[in-house]
């Protein structure tokens, strides 16, 4: 890159934070964002040439000329587009900060046993350095995972139940009432069940059966569950539970998908798919049976038998099929920020745009439970939405400014101070 051009990149970055910085305020402060195009991802659809007014956590109004206090703090929009905060897909966000240091992975449970009760909520680090890197690309909730620790079918070191985890928001907040529990199937799952796919069914149906039944007569030595995990299953069988109580399942392979469909009928599970490499083979089953996937829109190339169906046209086609869709890597910590960029290459891949943005905002709130506090924007909704210098699903657009429950965050993060701080050095004429 040539000086001018870094010069001109680092002063528009420089601008953003000041314009950043000049519209924040405490959560009480009324904040009205003049002159933007907001995608509402509701039945309102794209509002053109509109005001969106902030006060203290909640949206009040979106409309042609909104009034607001005298004393409201005005951000020109400039006719930018403006979407709901975007879904950083299912994460280790404050779970993990560097592979080459265990000590800091509170992710996956190291032991043979069907846990279900392991949640990593209790591990999450609100102050942890991928948070700020992933807030300020445009992403303010997602979900935190546990992941099943893979072994072989002679090694084995997990569980194909890897335990529960939550919605956060990316001012380091957990939401309530939006819990889910994590399930490792297909071949993915076979170490983690004796080698064998139909091994799973056999080992979650006896689980279920304890869960369900804990007098049955199993003998405790053949017993899967701890009086905890029965009760933390539990809340996922039962109808009268309150809150999300989403079961979500990671199968890839067609035929999985389908047992994976019959079984969760017959269980009365209410699950979601995530990965879902082969899942347009299946469409239209996963759309009568009303079942969303949050697949990777970069899956193309098959890395195993489960893999084989691999495309990037797996969203287009299951939402031609009427399913819905959202979108995740592989739980990470680290690129989520780039899953906006991933949901574009959806779109050129035939997906219609504002599916693409639904797949990043109201469909992943949805799958979560959480559809009525995140993902959509309308008056008396929490102020969490994103004002975009370009197209949100264009690599090179970035977000301008940021609201999360009615605060602008600094857009800021380890990675722009380092940047600050050598490029000084480096102008200076101090290399080192």
């Amino acid at each position: 890159m040539k000086r001018t051009s870094l010069k001109k990149t680092l002063a528009a970055a420089a601008a953003g934070a000041v314009l950043a910085l000049a519209c924040a305020a405490p959560a009480t402060a009324d904040i009205v964002v003049r002159n933007v195009t907001v995608h509402t991802m509701t039945s309102a659809g794209k509002l053109e040439g509109v005001d969106i007014l902030v006060s203290g956590d909640r949206i009040t109004a979106i409309g042609k000329g909104v009034d607001a206090p005298a004393n409201a703090r005005s951000v020109d929009g400039k006719g930018r587009i403006v979407t709901p905060g975007l879904f950083g897909g299912l994460t280790l966000l404050g779970l993990t900060e560097i592979g080459m240091d265990p000590n800091s992975e509170d992710y996956a449970l190291h032991l043979a046993q069907v846990r279900p009760e392991f949640d990593v909520s209790y591990a999450f680090n609100p102050d942890s350095t991928s948070i700020g890197v992933s807030r300020q690309a445009g992403v303010t909730f997602a979900a935190i995972v546990p992941m099943a620790e893979e072994g072989s079918s002679s090694q084995l070191s997990g569980t194909l139940i890897a335990g529960q985890g939550d919605a956060i928001t990316l001012d380091g907040q957990l939401v309530p009432n939006a819990r889910a529990l994590y399930i490792e199937m297909g071949g993915d799952g076979n170490g983690l069940s004796g080698g064998s796919r139909a091994a799973q069914f056999m080992l979650l149906k006896q689980a279920i059966l304890e869960a369900r039944t804990p007098n049955a007569l199993i003998a405790q030595d053949q017993r899967l569950l701890t009086p905890a995990g029965r009760e933390a299953l539990l809340r996922y069988l039962n109808p009268a539970t309150k809150g999300s109580r989403r079961v979500i399942i990671d199968v890839d392979r067609a035929s999985d998908i389908l047992q994976v469909l019959a079984f969760a009928q017959q269980e009365n599970l209410q699950i979601a798919i995530s990965s879902g490499a082969e899942a347009w083979r299946v469409a239209k089953a996963l759309a009568a049976a009303k079942v969303p996937v949050i697949l990777d829109p970069l899956q193309n190339l098959p890395g195993s038998f489960d893999t084989v169906g691999s495309t990037l046209e797996n969203a287009a086609r299951l939402h031609t099929a009427g399913v819905s869709v959202a979108f995740s890597f592989a739980p990470e910590a680290h690129n989520v920020r780039k899953l906006r960029q991933a949901a574009g290459v959806a779109v050129a891949h035939g997906l219609p745009w504002e599916a693409g943005l639904a797949g990043l905002t109201r469909v992943p709130a949805e799958v979560l439970g959480i559809a009525d506090r995140v993902g959509t924007l309308e008056a008396g909704r929490r102020a969490d939405f994103v004002v975009w210098s370009g197209d949100p699903l264009d690599v090179t657009s970035t977000a301008e400014h940021v609201f999360i429950n009615g605060v602008a965050q600094p857009l800021r993060s380890r990675q722009t101070e380092l940047r600050d701080r050598y490029f000084e050095r480096v102008k200076n004429g101090r290399a080192r």
